[in-house]
């Protein structure tokens, strides 16, 4: 699974309608949401940082409520934008996941595991763990 890392709000307009995860890197206003909204129609996550998140109105975080949309906390450590302008998802946890997973955990077991071990946030974890491709 990859999440597209969103620095500016330039960038906003150059995305890919189709993406589903976003994490924006930089402190959006209302407008920046709106705009990533009406290009990705299929979003269904926006992360950003524990920083920002307390500066997002009560109306942005209805609208997001209302679209169905997920608002996480948390941050993509050790991504280098200049690199890639997507931070996937590390096979490591992705085979974890798998693993415990096999033991008969929980999805709430695994996200309070890895999000322990300092994997990911525990949010975003419980966000990987409902899609279809690990359930199988």
């Amino acid at each position: 699974m990859k999440i597209r890392v969103v620095s500016s709000r330039d960038e906003i307009p150059k995305i890919d309608s189709n993406e589903n995860v976003i994490h924006f890197a930089f402190r959006p206003s209302n407008k920046d949401i709106f705009s990533l909204v009406k290009r990705c129609p299929n979003v269904e996550v926006i992360q950003i940082p524990s920083s920002y998140r307390s500066t997002l109105s009560k109306s942005i975080e209805m609208f997001l409520d209302m679209q169905n949309i997920k608002l996480i906390e948390g941050d993509v450590w050790g991504h280098r934008k200049d690199i890639n302008e997507y931070y996937s998802i590390p096979p490591a946890v992705v085979d974890k996941i798998k693993e415990l997973k096999s033991e008969g955990k929980s999805n709430e077991d695994i996200a309070d595991k890895l999000s322990r071990e300092g994997k990911m946030n525990k949010e975003m974890l419980k966000y990987v763990l409902s899609k279809e491709q690990l359930n199988q």
